[in-house]
């Protein structure tokens, strides 16, 4: 299997380049050329085998120039009890809410309690890999941009693995003080962490004018260097995500709550639009679904989209509860309107040069109407954001964070809108602990005026009994290693200083 850039179709490489490289050298992002089809009879055979061998089946089928033993080896190094807390590392709760059965895909177990977890404890396996497939000796520099979850999960990733260096950029007041804490506390030898002063959208945007930085690539390369992301821009982050989709369609056949073949709505709290995409591609490979509902908090630039067909991100920027979701730039949805516009390079450019230039563009009648009919758009504001924490907790007893309160708003207004009563999977993204702030302002209904994170930690444990994960608990006693706070402008300067190269 090939991949090929959203933006130039003469630009054809192997899973493992696309991996090591991360991001086209034209800036475009690489995509399939085609998807692997199951069908009944490989979902009969899916329903039988465990997550990591689940996950073995589908990278194997995207990762064709990797040995069975390589991806073995990357998914058993990965999804171990001992980083997930047990054998399935995304496991489905089932919550009893306003007489309707939410199933929460739990994908916050890992190391650092966020989803991200679930692609970049794999990554580093696939990425030293591919480089050494493709990279002919050289060492591999990883610049992340994050709104908060990505970059700890990076970070925890990437420490002290061979033949890279990592450095994470995320904005100076837009995550939350937990998130901050764990990303500065990182250990290892190759890691870097440097606050921007502005917001994820600047992050992001300077980390992809790096890439394609001919003076910044030159002066890598004659020092034996090269970037890849681990932002779900890379290949190899999108592709893990996949498998909890198909994984969960396997474990609701298996509880009984649908039959195989019977179709199921996928609910999931929205920025960049990478996670939704996976299940998009899930879709796109076979499994059912009926629906896939994307979530955005206040910055609802994506819910415009879906119900309009026109991106617009000329509209304020909004620091809300639910900061990972702070994203005017969805960098993914690129790979989305490649697809549905036919491979359509050229078009694909013309989006996105549009979005750059003038901060918009509108989608040709056809995508949109394919998008409206794929997808459905909502947002939900601040105040839902905290009722929804209070209301699924005194209700349910069930303990959110910010994000999944957002899915879980979003879907209760689907099905007073709908009457869709399809089985629904909401992806849960994180832990309430990593917005303890938030999540305790909501369950106790005044906010909270503590400065002392931990001592919210503590009170949120106590109110509510919900075990503090030991990944957080472990950072109470831990100094902060990074302090630098940079301009956006600033950003090819200090990666270039970071690395010993200027």
């Amino acid at each position: 299997m090939m991949y090929t850039s959203t933006q130039n179709n003469n630009e054809s490489v192997s899973s493992a380049q696309a991996i090591a490289q991360g991001i086209s050298r034209d800036g475009g992002l690489f995509v399939p050329d085609t998807f692997p089809k199951y069908d009944g009879v490989t979902f009969e055979t899916l329903l039988k085998l465990d997550y990591r061998e689940r996950a073995k089946k589908i990278l194997s089928d995207y990762l064709t120039d990797f040995t069975a033993e390589e991806i073995a080896d990357c998914v058993d190094k990965a999804y171990t009890a001992e980083k997930f807390g047990s054998d399935n590392p995304a496991p489905i709760v089932s919550v009893d809410y306003k007489n309707t059965e939410l199933n929460i895909l739990e994908l916050w177990h890992g190391p650092t309690c966020a989803f991200k977890d679930m692609a970049l404890q794999i990554l580093p396996h696939l990425l030293t890999k591919s480089l050494k497939k493709t990279a002919d000796g050289k060492k591999a520099v990883i610049l992340v941009a994050t709104s908060g979850d990505t970059g700890k999960a990076a970070l925890e990733g990437f420490k002290d693995v061979e033949n890279t260096e990592i450095i994470v950029f995320y904005p100076s007041d837009g995550v939350s003080p937990m998130q901050k804490h764990q990303m500065n506390t990182t250990g290892g030898n190759n890691v870097g962490v440097c606050a921007i002063k502005g917001n994820f959208d600047d992050a992001q945007t300077g980390v992809k004018n790096i890439f394609t930085t001919d003076e910044v690539i030159d002066s890598l390369e004659k020092n034996g260097l090269m970037f890849s992301s681990a932002n779900s821009i890379n290949w190899g982050r999108l592709l893990p995500q996949i498998v909890y989709y198909v994984s969960a369609y396997c474990d609701m056949v298996n509880a009984g709550k649908i039959k195989l073949g019977d179709k199921i709505n996928i609910v999931v709290p929205t920025g960049n639009f990478g996670n939704i995409l996976a299940a998009y591609f899930a879709y796109s490979m076979g499994m059912p679904v009926n629906k896939l509902i994307c979530a955005s908090n206040s910055n609802n630039v994506l819910t415009d989209f879906i119900n309009s067909g026109v991106y617009n991100k000329n509209r304020d920027f909004i620091t809300t509860v639910s900061p990972s979701m702070d994203i005017l730039v969805s960098s993914n949805l690129e790979r989305l309107l490649y697809i549905l516009s036919g491979r359509n390079d050229a078009e694909t450019k013309k989006y996105m040069t549009a979005l750059k230039t003038q901060g918009e563009y509108a989608v040709s009648e056809n995508i949109k109407n394919v998008v409206t009919e794929m997808f459905s758009g909502g947002y939900c504001s601040e105040d839902e954001t905290l009722d929804t924490i209070a209301s699924l907790y005194e209700n349910s007893n069930y303990l959110c964070d910010t994000h999944t309160a957002v899915a879980v708003n979003v879907y209760d207004k689907y099905l007073s809108e709908t009457g869709d009563n399809t089985p629904a999977v909401i992806a849960s993204t994180a832990s309430p602990y990593k917005f303890s702030r938030a999540v305790l302002s909501a369950v106790e209904g005044q906010e909270v005026t503590d400065t002392d994170e931990f001592a919210i930690v503590d009170r949120m444990n106590d109110k509510t009994g919900v075990a503090i994960p030991a990944p957080l608990e472990a950072t109470r006693t831990m100094d902060d290693r990074f302090s630098d706070v940079i301009d956006p402008a600033d950003m090819p300067q200090y990666v270039l200083s970071s690395l010993g190269l200027k």
